[in-house]
């Protein structure tokens, strides 16, 4: 029908030759896990070192008129780059954030920051 609009590239006689250079090793002793970024003060990583905090997360849903401002309480399970993840005890619940939606967060007990995320002088 519209075989024009989109061109199949024709792949023939071509074979795929692994890179040499590589050590593949399944050796379980030298798995490390993965550590914060030591130089990097993202939000994704001060959110992890306060990891089973209870927080409340303020956040604004620019198309929504139904829930254009909305808080959520719960307590940080886990973050990533693009979420967050909070379970509430008392119904629950869990709720997977956008952090793109995120205003502020707020803590209501100190909050864990690693020194290396502090500027270098």
């Amino acid at each position: 029908m519209n075989n024009n609009l989109y061109n199949k590239p024709l792949f023939t006689n071509q074979t795929f030759t692994p890179p040499t250079n590589i050590n593949y090793t399944n050796n379980a002793t030298n798995f490390q896990p993965m550590a914060l970024p030591s130089e990097q003060s993202y939000i994704e990583n001060i959110l992890r070192l306060n990891k089973g905090k209870q927080v409340r997360v303020h956040m604004t849903f620019p198309d929504s008129n139904e829930f254009r401002d909305r808080e959520f309480k719960g307590i940080i399970e886990q973050s990533g780059r693009d979420h967050i993840i909070l379970s509430d005890p008392k119904t629950g619940t869990w709720e997977l954030l956008l952090m793109i939606y995120v205003d502020f967060i707020s803590f209501d007990e100190p909050i864990n920051y690693s020194e290396d995320f502090l500027p270098k002088s």
